[in-house]
């Protein structure tokens, strides 16, 4: 007779590889205990929030050493199926702990073990007696006259901020008209988080622009394909009109009652296309991305598990939100570094998509001006079927890009007298220039001119980064700050000197030259304030003979029509970097922010200063031609045996002990010992051997094709899991690593 299966298997959310065994909890049959739901078990001397993959009539512990789960928290499973087992290929392919993995697709408050159920709100709205009342009749009741106009306006009812413009009595008034039977207060779902930026009049008065013929190539391709799995690279110049073929496939999935998914690099700099997109479909639309409360992230989560709303807008995070009718899948910037997760599990977004396509028979488009290199690969392997958009959209011409040679110019604060004359040329025209320096602060380094001392941060390997405008020394690297010293801690001179520029110190350098004209600086100190980011940006399109100057906040998505001249002031950053992917990231970079040049009727002008005009690098993109930048680059892979021609993976360790990274990382070599098609590589210390106080070291995997790379990892995880060696570092595993410091 077979055994009952009522060991419950459950994954918990700890640096495990593995899941646990329980017995069921009290009072619940087993057949209600079904893979995806929640149970509150106990686990070590206190008890954790679980997820059942499964049961089963077998352990590896005796029966009598089972606990008991204690509760179920879920009705239903909260994951789907296809999900659950989508997560489950993740935490094998990334070897990340499952219950980690699995609990990164929750949002907080689930996390926590709180109801799967959307928040409540209170919405006041008119009955059937106070809409037939005219406001005019309450000519001696002004107040409740007006509250009756307001709510008149919000015939589904009006939260407190639609009222709180009437003053802080409308509560009193409200109660007034509820005594005379006028209005109720009603508890309803809140409704998921949106974008604000359209409203009624904005929506009523956009008209789409008509597809140019490529475009509707691209269109109809994608549409073709809906139902099936197909993985489409679409490559588009910049301002092709990428984002209005994404418009058109989203109304088509829309209409057959599908949904789709948009994942963007960074939803706080992408206003603009979020309010496309909401002119544009007319539909509910959720965003979600780390900028919302638990409460905002948890109701667009529902919204879209339950299927109320189509259309899905979120950073890498939302490639885990689950979808009951899934449809579609968009990857806007696909190539961008942000979609790496850097922390804790460290899943790539954009190969997550792709994967959760195939497994969904759904199509998925990946949308770049510069495609990495790994999809470009795939779709010169047929694994992609590869989409060119060629031309701008509305017959806008390419900008003209120019090399400024300012080896033997002088400089003032990183501008050369070229571009200073090119500036006044374009804003004597009344049009608009944007300025890119990808450095923040006022100036890289603080040095002494008599002793040669040189301010550097105390817990990394990085110099003290000088910020004239908080009047603060800063690391970039480890958030440590330090007053700005008036005199040189080392000798005790006075003779200290800023060296090099940031975004500070070229405005400084900006309003000497251009006194009386708006200049927005636009970096992460700038925008720190929430709203401040849409703020200046709504300065800059209204305004004329502005300069914007920024770093690479800028170069992502922005439609900013009034500018005639983009001015790259140091492209030398990342031409002979130690990373092998920094001149891929260089190239993308600087089409990137050139392509915010010129975008309407207006001609751009792009002007990069640089002290090596020779290098190759410089001579493709004078041709806009990324696509023989990238052949380039993929012999140059090809020949090294770099990826997308191989595969990596990189153990990292780190600790306040120096030695100890190191020894943890040698044992973990003589365990891979010598594994056939597989290099091992170091260890040795990271390019960055210090990061807020910890001494760091990595290893280093390098294989032709994943399955023996997998199967040494699937061998070599688990064992420095239990090595002593590995409980004196903090040790990560890192599988196609976007950095390598």
């Amino acid at each position: 007779m077979n055994a009952p299966q009522d060991i419950v298997q459950v994954a918990v959310p700890v640096p495990l590889y593995q899941s646990f065994d329980y017995l069921p909890p009290p009072g619940i049959p087993l057949a209600s205990l079904r893979p995806g739901m929640r149970l509150r078990v106990p686990f070590g001397r206190g008890t954790q929030v679980g997820l059942i993959l499964g049961t089963s009539s077998h352990s590896t512990l005796p029966r009598a050493r089972l606990k008991r789960a204690l509760a179920l928290l879920d009705t239903e499973p909260l994951l789907p199926a296809g999900m659950l087992g989508l997560l489950q290929w993740a935490a094998a392919y990334y070897h990340h702990p499952l219950g980690e993995v699995l609990f990164t697709a929750l949002p907080g408050p689930l996390r926590a073990g709180k109801p799967a159920r959307q928040a409540l709100t209170k919405r006041y709205r008119l009955t059937d007696a106070g809409r037939r009342v005219d406001p005019r009749e309450l000519a001696r009741a002004p107040r409740q006259a007006a509250l009756l106009r307001r709510l008149l306006a919000f015939p589904e009812g009006a939260q407190a901020q639609d009222l709180d413009p009437l003053g802080g009595h409308w509560r009193r008034t409200a109660a007034a008209l509820a005594a005379k039977g006028w209005l109720e207060a009603v508890a309803i779902p809140a409704p998921p988080p949106a974008l604000a930026g359209s409203g009624p009049a904005e929506v009523s008065d956009y008209h789409p622009p008509a597809l140019h013929g490529p475009q509707q190539e691209a269109v109809q391709t994608i549409c073709t394909a809906l139902g099936r799995f197909t993985a489409f690279l679409l490559e588009g110049v910049t301002g092709s009109g990428k984002t209005e073929v994404y418009l058109h496939a989203i109304e088509t999935a829309v209409a057959r009652d599908l949904q789709a998914l948009v994942l963007v690099p960074e939803i706080g700099l992408t206003p603009q296309l979020v309010r496309r997109f909401q002119r544009h479909l007319r539909l509910p639309l959720a965003v979600f991305h780390s900028g919302l409360s638990a409460g905002e992230r948890l109701a667009a989560w529902l919204a879209a598990r339950d299927g109320r709303v189509p259309v899905i807008i979120g950073t890498r995070s939302a490639v885990f939100t689950p979808l009951r009718r899934p449809g579609l899948i968009i990857i806007d910037e696909e190539h961008d570094p942000s979609y790496k997760q850097q922390e804790g599990f460290r899943y790539h977004a954009r190969d997550i998509a792709v994967m959760r396509a195939r497994r969904s028979g759904i199509p998925v488009v990946l949308g770049s001006a510069t495609p990495s290199l790994e999809s470009l690969h795939n779709a010169a392997g047929g694994r992609y079927r590869h989409l060119h958009l060629t031309q701008r959209a509305g017959g806008a011409e390419p900008p003209r890009l120019k090399l400024l040679d300012v080896r033997h110019q002088p400089l003032d604060q990183g501008l050369s007298r070229p571009l200073l004359q090119a500036m006044q040329a374009h804003l004597d025209r009344d049009h608009q220039v944007l300025l890119f320096l990808n450095r923040r602060g006022y100036a890289p380094t603080l040095y002494c001119c008599a002793c040669g001392w040189i301010a550097t941060c105390s817990r990394c390997d990085a110099h003290l980064v000088v910020h004239r405008a908080r009047q603060c020394l800063h690391c970039h690297h480890c958030d440590s700050r330090h007053p700005l010293p008036d005199r040189c801690p080392g000798c005790g001179a006075g003779e200290l000197v800023a060296l090099g520029q940031g975004t500070e110190r070229v405005e400084e350098a900006l309003a000497r030259h251009f006194p009386g004209l708006e200049i927005l600086r636009i970096d992460r100190d700038s925008t720190r304030r929430k709203g401040s980011l849409q703020a200046l940006l709504a300065r800059l399109e209204g305004g004329r003979r502005q300069i914007l100057l920024g770093t690479q906040m800028i170069a992502k998505g922005h439609h900013l029509p009034r500018i005639t001249l983009v001015g790259i002031l140091d492209a030398d950053q990342g031409l002979f970097g130690a990373d092998f992917r920094a001149t891929e990231r260089l190239a993308q970079l600087i089409l990137q922010v050139a392509g915010r040049a010129g975008r309407a009727a207006r001609t751009g002008e792009v002007l990069i200063q640089t002290r090596f005009p020779e290098h190759p690098l410089f001579e493709c993109l004078l041709r806009h031609d990324y696509a023989a930048f990238s052949r380039q680059l993929l012999e140059e892979r090809r020949q090294c045996q770099l990826p997308p021609f191989a595969v990596m993976a990189l153990l990292r360790a780190e600790a306040v002990n120096q030695e100890a990274p190191l020894a943890f990382l040698q044992e973990a070599a003589r365990r891979a010992g010598e594994p056939p098609d597989v290099q091992v590589l170091g260890p040795a210390p990271s390019p960055m051997a210090r990061l807020a106080g910890r001494h760091r070291a990595q290893l280093l995997f390098l294989a032709r094709r994943r399955a023996p790379l997998h199967r040494l990892l699937d061998r070599l995880v688990p064992a420095l899991g239990r090595s002593p060696a590995a409980r004196r570092v903090r040790w990560s595993l890192d599988v196609d690593p976007q950095e390598l410091f």
